[in-house]
């Protein structure tokens, strides 16, 4: 095995070598003295002095995505009127061209499993992005629904918008997400088809987690919700704060069985702001979180109902 040995000086005065790219030669600064030629090209993303400029200047890629039917690493033929060396390309060879891009994206799905993959995974790529999602989540939607197939989970013949709510929503708890159902659908469908497609969603959910069998859904705890209702109402940290301490105490009471979290979040959040002080209005609350100012009330009544909330007051020292 042979060691190659790069010098990093002159051997003649010990002075500094600079590299000329277009000749390919390594000079020494001081002398002119050629220490070495035919140097190696590593490429232009060699050159980059951090790593947007190495992105930038980068020719491929080794990540690949499950957000698209072959894992993003097809060829794609560009658009263009010039070739690789900025000439202009006459009329014949763009015609041969546009036909060659148009045959090459036929033959990418030939089957009909990998149209209707494709299809359900763009329109997961543009439900993350509609709802302004992260691509951990993208990824783990894809990754959901590819397994699927896997487990001879049958998908054909659904709805397409519907099975992509459910594997996104998904994604969503898997991911520590708090997002809803009907929160999804309305960025997707018009808004009189969100009631019929977040029923099926959720059918569609409820039927995922029973045939995935061993993979547990994790179970979005309520500081999530508490933290979400308080970003969106703007409300007070100490607000917030409170919330989150009443949220942790009144779990072993068990009061939040069998309701949904969005209600109980809404009521520690409304609890909090009254102990407070703070004007955090019930309509505001049911308008962020998606439920009725009776059901906030509702729960806030059960919640006193089953604990006892004692108020310490601290004295404040006047200065005269």
């Amino acid at each position: 095995m042979k060691t190659l040995e790069i010098e990093s000086c002159c051997p003649e005065c010990k002075s500094t070598i600079v590299d000329d790219i277009h000749s390919g030669e390594r000079i020494c600064s001081n002398c002119g003295i050629v220490v070495d030629e035919q140097m190696a090209d590593y490429g232009p993303e060699t050159k980059g002095a951090n790593l947007a400029d190495k992105m930038r200047l980068a020719r491929a890629t080794g990540h690949t995505t499950f957000a698209q039917h072959d894992m993003g690493v097809a060829t794609e033929i560009s658009i263009g009127t010039t070739d690789f060396s900025g000439k202009k390309i006459n009329s014949s060879i763009s015609n041969q061209m546009q036909n060659l891009r148009k045959w090459q994206q036929r033959v990418r799905v030939t089957s009909p499993r990998e149209r209707r993959l494709t299809n359900v995974l763009g329109k997961i790529t543009e439900t993350c992005e509609s709802c302004s999602l992260s691509k951990n989540v993208v990824e783990t939607a894809a990754k959901i629904y590819r397994s699927l197939d896997g487990k001879n989970i049958e998908v054909k013949g659904k709805s397409v918008i519907s099975i992509t709510v459910a594997v996104v929503y998904l994604a969503c708890k898997q991911c520590d997400v708090v997002r809803s159902l009907e929160e999804i659908c309305r960025e997707v469908c018009l808004e009189k088809d969100v009631k019929a497609k977040s029923k099926l969603a959720a059918k569609y959910y409820r039927n995922l987690v029973l045939e995935m069998g061993h993979e547990i859904t994790p179970i979005v705890t309520m500081d999530k919700y508490i933290s979400k209702i308080a970003n969106l109402t703007k409300t007070d940290v100490r607000v917030e704060r409170l919330a989150l301490e009443i949220a942790e105490k009144a779990q072993v009471q068990g009061i939040t069985d069998g309701k949904a979290p969005n209600g109980i979040a809404s009521a520690y959040m409304y609890i909090g702001s009254i102990l407070l002080g703070q004007n955090v209005l019930q309509r505001d609350v049911s308008t962020v979180s998606g439920i009725t100012e009776v059901t906030i009330r509702n729960r806030v009544k059960e919640i006193l109902t089953t604990n006892r909330i004692t108020i310490t007051l601290r004295p404040v020292l006047v200065n005269n």
